[in-house]
């Protein structure tokens, strides 16, 4: 084991009543997560700990004051994932982050993780993105913020949200209402992320005059969609050959954006699952990209992903698993070096 050493590093300009969280709980957590001792002293931090974890601590201690500079605020949720950044040796997600973004919404949206920037750069970037990930990964959300910025770009003309209605088999005429009341409970995701991007008045009068469009998967077929954002939900729960009539919707100008977490499939034969076929057979192919998120990127409360780690331990999904599965990295940009011409 490496004798322990000292890196005395600077925080002069930055608060330190934000940069170690009330009552140094900030502190705490790297303290605990790298296996170093930390010391405020005035402007700055005395780490003392092996040398190659207090590599670690100062990248992460650039990146906070990177993080900070930038946006004021510094969350338990931002420190975890930085920590778990500067762990594998890679500098802090900060820099990396600074330029991605999604214009247009009523609020400010940006990708929290490497893995959410690299989905937002591959559905900028293809005309096909397939992305699976476990819950809370921002996987609708930033979809549908991507779909709403190109809407208000002019770049389409109209937004199609589908979603399998798998609790009712797509049998949903014994339900009250017209369509929309119908698929309602299906499609409350959707309806809020969409809440989130614009005025809800605004929201409504789109969706009054069909340029927003919310439907049950199997409400798609014989429909060619030109000039459209199509996003299909909840994937995993699509057949196979659901998943090829969306798919094959696609029109000119259009761009279709397919989410699912193999994980929580819901069809009475799992192995049926459009989304786990799809994954297989259309990789590779020129203008498809696909992005694999993992806990490291979830979003929502930070209990969220040790649920997740949970439940793929005692469920035997283990990082082998996933390679077996032919899951790429989460975090590398998509290739296609046997792309089809």
């Amino acid at each position: 084991m490496s004798r322990p050493a000292q890196r005395i590093i600077s925080i002069e300009g930055t608060d330190p009543r934000v940069l170690f969280g009330r009552h140094s709980v900030f502190l705490s957590l790297i303290e605990a997560r790298l296996g170093v001792t930390l010391t405020a002293r005035g402007d700055e931090v005395v780490a003392v700990g092996p040398p190659e974890k207090l590599d670690a601590v100062a990248r992460l201690f650039i990146d906070l004051l990177s993080h900070l500079e930038k946006t004021g605020e510094l969350s338990e949720r931002y420190l975890n994932y930085a920590v778990t950044v500067v762990e594998d040796g890679s500098d802090g997600p900060s820099a990396q982050l600074e330029a991605v973004g999604v214009p247009g919404a009523r609020q400010k949206i940006t990708a929290k993780t490497l893995g959410q920037k690299n989905y937002l750069e591959t559905i900028e970037n293809y005309d096909i993105t397939i992305c699976v990930g476990p819950a809370g990964t921002g996987k609708t959300y930033l979809a549908v913020a991507m779909a709403v910025a190109e809407l208000k770009a002019k770049l389409v003309s109209r937004i199609i949200l589908a979603r399998p209605a798998v609790e009712a088999g797509e049998s949903l005429g014994f339900l009250p209402g017209d369509i929309r009341a119908k698929v309602d409970p299906y499609l409350r995701p959707v309806y809020d992320a969409l809440y989130d991007m614009m005025p809800m008045d605004k929201m409504h009068r789109l969706m009054d005059n069909g340029t927003i469009e919310i439907v049950p998967l199997a409400f798609m077929r014989g429909r060619t969609l030109n000039s459209a954002f199509v996003i299909l939900d909840e994937a995993q729960n699509s057949t196979v050959g659901q998943m090829k009539m969306f798919l094959t919707r696609l029109g000119e100008r259009s761009k279709a954006v397919v989410t699912g977490d193999l994980t929580q499939i819901d069809l009475a034969h799992p192995t049926t699952s459009g989304l786990t076929l799809a994954c297989q057979i259309l990789k590779g192919i020129k203008g498809i990209g696909m992005v694999y998120l993992t806990e490291n990127d979830v979003v929502r409360h930070k209990l969220v992903g040790a649920i997740i780690r949970a439940y793929e331990r005692y469920e035997g999904r283990d990082d082998s698993a996933r390679r077996n599965h032919d899951l790429q990295s989460p975090n590398a940009a998509p290739t296609h070096e046997d792309d089809e011409e």
